[in-house]
């Protein structure tokens, strides 16, 4: 906020240079951001404010912080104007509609006011803080607005249709008109708070007053608006319609009620001071009513130890003093306190925390002791982290490279990857342009990036290259978002090997590592048929599931998919949720004793439809509960003309072992014998052994 560095004085008992100024209230929190002098030879500065000290954004705001770090007394500016008039209740009418949208909303009349320039004292104010002098109206509103932090705004009375004012929501299109020369008529929104009289709006809530209710200098009767607005609903709209000012700027970091009627005071006493007039008689309000004064307790045994240093409870006391928030002690020793009431101006204080903080500024940081050395503690990395790290490693070692891409994706890209029943999410925001949606899948995402690399393969040599990515998709189901933490992969098909069968061994094996590596060695891993509701960006997959938990898919990208992406070659993709796996890194597999026998295997191949699958053999031959099994393994599948249509030979390997004893020929013949029987009569299988 840019200050007069004599205007701060006008509110304290003695005069403070603008170096002294500057360094009081950047030891209070609010730092000195540059100065220099106005065009009629007044010091001005620069103070930055956080956004949560609204009541910072004043004149007399800043003189308070002043006092409290100086010493000094702040002299709050006199306000007490005499009504001589009839009622204005008889000459306006207030109906405020909207109560959560406007807490509280005042008006007051002055009939007979002259119009005309300000007085030198206030044009000097106004100009050494950077503002342009209108009229002595107009000036006063300023002034008020730059002196206490409360906005207010004047209406020509002669201009109200009906002479009502109403606090209500816009209708859809209505038109509004802003004050100022180039301002242009604007469009709003039932979203958007209005002021306005009985046929029109005259004013946008908060931000801006209208054109069409303005004062001139042929205005003589005025209607004196203070207020206080929603901070949300007046920044939604200053960001709508792309239009601030001062006003908007304080709204939107909270007035509070109980300040719009002294505000309200002082503006009529300036506007009686030096524009003439007469003040009607009370207050015409609506709104809903004042909030209770915030009581909160402070310990200063509890602050002692916060802050780090001894500070005497009447030190605390004397601070909490000079900022207003009557502060009385209870109690003694261990169960002191100090129970205070915070000013309505100070919204941002309403914990014990905040007082201690106010204490503590103001007393001086460099009370604070500082330490030589911090003790610190280097916190282990969650399961979770670990895991991630484990599998980034694993992937890189296996040539993939990981990538960083961003989540929102077009709508024609996304709809492809959305799980059945899920719709869209979507971000509302013109910033996004076409790509306004949340991807429901990362493979999305490296397909775009497989694309662009593809595109500078002769320049660059990014053939066959391999892609993965640890991040979040999203998508809208059951009346929820929802989002899920994925591993994604995407990959060429292997120079040796270019067609999609090839794609598709290399994902698998990817993925079978990746399972290797975070989950219990005991823990069973399928590979199963995606069925009606699984990917249907894949044309060929599988359905991942680990002990009955289905963490996500497998499969050769679908080639729509693919050239919707700009990907002519076949893509093999997968996509994990191994968030539950990661968060019991690393598994925990317990040692086992070397066998002391040797093995004895023995392969089959069995000649079986399309139709079956590898797990349907395993899990046939794994139900016969066979001796000594130690294990089943797939050695390949054969598919050819000497077989015939329809049909495939699929190898696997038995191994058996015995814990006590070298395993006989005859003994693994017998269970081998037995396992073939069982695939003819389960699966109408032919065997060659």
């Amino acid at each position: 906020m840019r200050t007069s560095v004599l205007w701060i004085n006008d509110y304290l008992d003695r005069p403070a240079d603008a170096s002294e100024q500057a360094a009081a209230l950047t030891s209070a929190g609010l730092p000195f951001d540059g100065g220099d002098t106005a065009e009629n030879g007044e010091p001005w500065q620069e103070i930055e404010t956080t956004s949560n000290r609204g009541d910072c954004l004043c004149h007399v705001g800043m003189a308070r912080e002043v006092a409290a770090v100086t010493g000094r007394s702040v002299r709050m500016p006199g306000a007490s104007p005499k009504a001589s008039g009839g009622a204005a209740a008889d000459l306006i009418r207030v109906t405020n509609h909207e109560h959560t949208l406007c807490p509280r909303y005042t008006a007051r009349v002055i009939t007979g006011v002259k119009v005309g320039p300000s007085p030198e004292w206030l044009q000097r104010r106004l100009v050494a803080i950077g503002q342009v002098p209108r009229n002595n109206v107009v000036d006063a509103t300023n002034f008020v607005l730059f002196e206490l932090g409360q906005p207010t705004h004047v209406f020509d009375l002669a201009t109200l249709a009906g002479r009502e004012i109403h606090i209500r929501r816009a209708r859809d299109g209505e038109a509004f008109l802003p004050l100022g020369a180039d301002a242009k008529e604007v469009k709003l929104g039932t979203a958007d708070l209005v002021i306005a009289d009985r046929d029109r709006a005259v004013a946008l809530a908060g931000v801006k007053g209208g054109a069409l209710a303005g004062v001139t200098a042929a205005t003589t009767d005025l209607v004196l608006e203070a207020a206080t607005f929603d901070p949300v609903s007046v920044r939604n709209t200053s960001r709508r319609h792309g239009i601030a000012s001062d006003s908007s700027y304080r709204f939107e970091r909270v007035v509070h009620a109980a300040e719009v009627d002294p505000a309200a005071d002082r503006l009529a006493a300036l506007i009686l001071e030096i524009a003439g007039g007469t003040l009607l008689e009370g207050v015409v309000a609506d709104g809903a009513p004042l909030p209770a004064p915030r009581a909160i307790a402070l310990r200063p045994a509890r602050a002692r130890q916060i802050l780090g240093f001894d500070i005497s409870t009447a030190r605390m006391v004397e601070l909490l003093t000079t900022l207003g928030f009557a502060p009385r002690v209870e109690g003694s020793g261990a169960g002191e306190v100090i129970h205070t009431v915070a000013p309505a101006r100070r919204v941002d204080v309403e914990r014990e925390i905040d007082l201690i903080e106010e204490i503590c500024r103001l007393n001086g940081l460099d009370a604070v002791p500082v330490a030589d050395t911090l003790p610190i503690r280097v916190q282990r990395q969650s399961p979770v982290e670990r895991g991630t790290r484990a599998v980034k490693d694993l992937l890189v070692g296996m040539g993939f490279v990981e990538t960083v891409t961003h989540s929102l994706v077009g709508e024609r890209s996304a709809e492809a990857f959305l799980p059945a029943g899920a719709t869209l999410l979507k971000v509302d925001d013109e910033r996004a342009g076409g790509e306004p949606a949340l991807r429901p899948s990362v493979v999305t995402s490296l397909l775009r990036v497989r694309r662009h690399n593809e595109d500078r393969a002769e320049d660059q040599g990014a053939a066959n290259l391999r892609l993965f990515e640890c991040a979040s998709a999203f998508h809208f189901a059951g009346g929820a978002h929802v989002e899920r933490p994925t591993v994604a992969l995407v990959a060429d098909a292997p120079p040796e090997s270019r067609d999609a069968q090839g794609a598709y061994r290399l994902m698998r094996g990817a993925v079978e590592r990746m399972l290797r590596l975070v989950a219990p060695r005991t823990a069973r891993v399928e590979f199963a048929p995606q069925g009606a509701g699984g990917a249907a960006w894949l044309s060929v997959g599988a359905r991942v599931v680990v002990d009955g938990t289905d963490i996500g898919c497998v499969g050769v990208v679908d080639a729509r998919v693919a050239k919707m992406h700009g990907v002519e070659r076949p893509t093999a993709a997968a996509e994990l949720e191994l968030r539950a796996l990661l968060a019991a890194f690393p598994p925990e597999n317990a040692a086992v004793e070397l066998p002391a026998f040797p093995a004895a295997d023995r392969d089959i191949s069995a000649i079986v439809g399309e139709s079956v699958r590898y797990g349907d053999i395993e899990r046939e031959i794994g139900g016969l509960g066979l001796a000594n099994l130690e294990r089943i393994s797939f050695v390949t599948t054969f598919r050819g003309k000497q077989i015939g249509d329809g049909r495939k030979s699929v190898s696997l390997r038995l191994v058996f072992r015995k814990p006590d004893g070298t395993m006989t020929s005859d003994e693994a013949d017998a269970s081998v014998a037995r396992a073939i029987q069982r695939l003819r009569e389960a699966l109408g299988a032919e065997v060659r052994s």
